[in-house]
This record gives C-alpha cells, sequence and structure tokens, in this order.
C-alpha cells in the first residue's frame, strides 16, 4: 500500500462511527497507521475491521474518555510506545448541544465546553512532546459554527467553543513554528450524516431546507470534508499552518438570496 501518508501513525480521536470512522478508513487508504479511540469498543472495532479490509493497520482503542485527563495521558502514551511515534493528530471528536440562550444551563454551558474545547486541548497536549520529535501537524475541526451566526440554529455554546477550537489551531500554529509543527482547522458546513439528518436536517426543524440558501446548492458529504483533513496532513500542505478551511459549500461567504 502507497499514498499520501505512507509510513505516518496518525492518531485520530473518535472513530467508532461518523466523520471519524470515514477518516480512519480514508488515512488508512492513503498508508497511513491509524491510533483511532473511541467510548464505545463495539463500533470502534468495526471500524478496526473496515481498516483491515482494505489492507490497513488501525490500533484501537476504547473505552477512552477523552474529557478525562488521566485516560487520555494513558492512552496517548500506550500510542507513543507501541508505535514509537506521532505524525499526525486529527482531533475529530466532539459532542455539543443546542439551545435557545435563554434556556440554556450553566451545567449544559460546561459540558459542550468540556465536550468541544477540553476534548481538543487534552489529546494535543499529550500528544505535544511526540509531534515536536516528528515535526508533525494537528488538524482541528470547527464550523461555520466558529465564524457566523445563525437565525435557525439556537447555538451558543456551539458556537463559542467552534470559535475556540479555530483560535487553538491558530495559537498551536504559533507555538509550534519553532518545533517544525503544523496546525490548521477544517470548519465543515451542513453535512448530512445520520446524526444531522435526525436533527438538524429533520423535516420539522428550521434547517431542513437550508440548501436552498448554500451557493452549490447541496449538502456537503462526509468525504468532502475528510478529502480537506487529508490534504492538510499530508506533505502537500507542508506550507500551510494557522489556517481555518472552510468546507461549506459557500454557505459562510454568501449573503442568502
Amino acid at each position: 500500500m502507497s499514498g499520501r501518508l505512507q509510513g505516518k501513525v496518525v492518531v485520530i480521536t473518535g472513530t467508532g462511527g461518523g466523520m471519524g470512522r470515514a477518516a480512519a478508513v480514508r488515512f488508512a487508504a492513503e498508508g497511513a497507521v491509524i491510533a483511532g479511540c473511541d467510548l464505545n469498543s463495539e463500533t470502534n472495532n468495526e471500524t478496526k475491521r473496515l481498516v483491515e479490509e482494505i489492507g490497513g493497520t488501525m490500533y484501537a482503542s476504547a473505552p477512552v474518555d477523552l474529557v478525562d485527563e488521566a485516560s487520555t495521558s494513558a492512552w496517548l502514551a500506550q500510542v507513543q510506545k507501541d508505535l514509537g511515534k506521532i505524525d499526525v493528530l486529527y482531533a475529530n471528536a466532539g459532542v455539543t448541544k443546542f439551545n435557545k440562550i435563554e434556556d440554556v444551563t450553566l451545567e449544559e454551558w460546561r459540558f459542550v465546553l468540556q465536550h468541544e474545547l477540553d476534548i481538543v486541548f487534552l489529546p494535543v497536549k499529550y500528544a505535544w512532546e511526540s509531534l515536536k520529535k516528528s515535526k508533525g501537524n494537528i488538524v482541528l475541526v470547527g464550523s461555520t459554527a466558529g465564524v457566523t451566526g445563525s437565525v435557525t440554529n439556537n447555538r451558543i455554546a456551539h458556537s463559542a467553543t467552534k470559535g475556540g477550537v479555530i483560535s487553538m489551531a491558530r495559537q498551536f500554529a504559533a507555538e509550534g513554528s519553532k518545533h517544525g509543527i503544523r496546525a490548521n482547522s477544517i470548519s465543515p458546513g451542513m453535512i448530512r450524516t445520520p446524526a444531522t439528518e435526525g436533527d438538524l436536517l429533520a423535516a420539522d426543524h428550521p434547517m431542513a431546507k437550508i440548501a436552498e440558501h448554500i451557493p452549490l446548492g447541496r449538502i456537503g458529504t462526509p468525504d468532502e470534508v475528510i478529502n480537506c483533513a487529508l490534504f492538510l496532513a499530508s506533505d502537500e500542505a507542508s506550507y500551510v499552518t494557522g489556517t481555518n478551511l472552510m468546507v461549506d459549500g459557500g454557505w459562510s461567504q454568501v449573503l442568502p438570496g
């Protein structure tokens, strides 16, 4: 197997399904050895099976609680022990909640911050020394929510955290530059996944017809997001750091109508 990530050790968080699973399979197809984690052992092992089905290699760890410092540090220490290095960290995992500003409880606010900021910071913190040695790179997952407001989706906590993720990528790039570390973020717009089909794209949701307001006229696919993450993770992006790549069909750049 030969590809754009040949010989690279790629750490991906949240590989039990969705975007994380798609990334694990795609990155493995490009020659990477995958170190993936999830809370769910069964679904994570299914991703491992899919990776091996195409001739790839995946070290599947679960359950790993990425908002728990001890769990995260132990996992990444084991990755470095087993694989000897980390070339790429793709911080994909995250959980959010949507609510009106007046209805957001402090508990809910803190939950979203923990599951969209801590869940990114802790893996980077405990992969940092290995990334310094490999002159590796980091790919974070922002969102259009981090750069624009919305009149159809009540998402104050999610907007705050995704704006934070985008800023974290810039700061990782700044502090990592002297070590040869690159760091970037990708910011998907509306992407068709099982999660969005059951929520934001459900027939009774105000955003159900959002494709009418996207310049390219359609909802994006997971593969289109992974294509951009793969580019940033690869040496093709060797002169790209501190950037936020919008993957949204032009949604955030053009006023509706």
